[in-house]
């Protein structure tokens, strides 16, 4: 029995993430309602990943370190996680500086090499 490859590009089934804006200040009995946002997302989107996007979200402070830990808790326990989007320069040092890592819109992941780096070097390759 043979295949034949249909003519054309294949067709490919892009699934974009579901996004959630976070926009101003969020108080702290906003913190659950969000949190059940992102568990929604989640299950009805089939998604695994949410984008949140935190570009609205205002001065950096630990209210919003509180409120990413438990939105990326939140979305653990659905079998998911989330990714920021226009992350403040601020944020992203003080999540760094309290120890937590989150995915970055526009990042490249720790699991693939940046563009045009080399693995391994063998004998005789003249250098770059």
């Amino acid at each position: 029995m043979s295949y034949r490859r249909p003519p054309g590009l294949p067709i490919v089934d892009a699934m974009t993430p579901p996004v959630l804006v976070l926009a101003g200040p969020v108080a702290r009995d906003e913190v659950s309602g969000l949190s059940d946002d992102v568990r929604a997302l989640l299950h009805t989107s089939r998604a695994r990943v949410v984008v949140c996007d935190v570009g609205g979200l205002g001065p950096p402070g630990l209210a919003a370190v509180d409120l990413l830990a438990r939105l990326q808790l939140a979305a653990r326990r659905a079998g998911g996680r989330i990714r920021l989007r226009d992350p403040d320069p601020a944020l992203r040092a003080l999540l760094d500086l309290v120890g937590l890592r989150f995915e970055v819109e526009g990042q490249v992941e720790e699991r693939e090499p940046a563009l045009g780096v080399q693995e391994a070097v063998e004998p005789g390759d003249p250098a770059v």
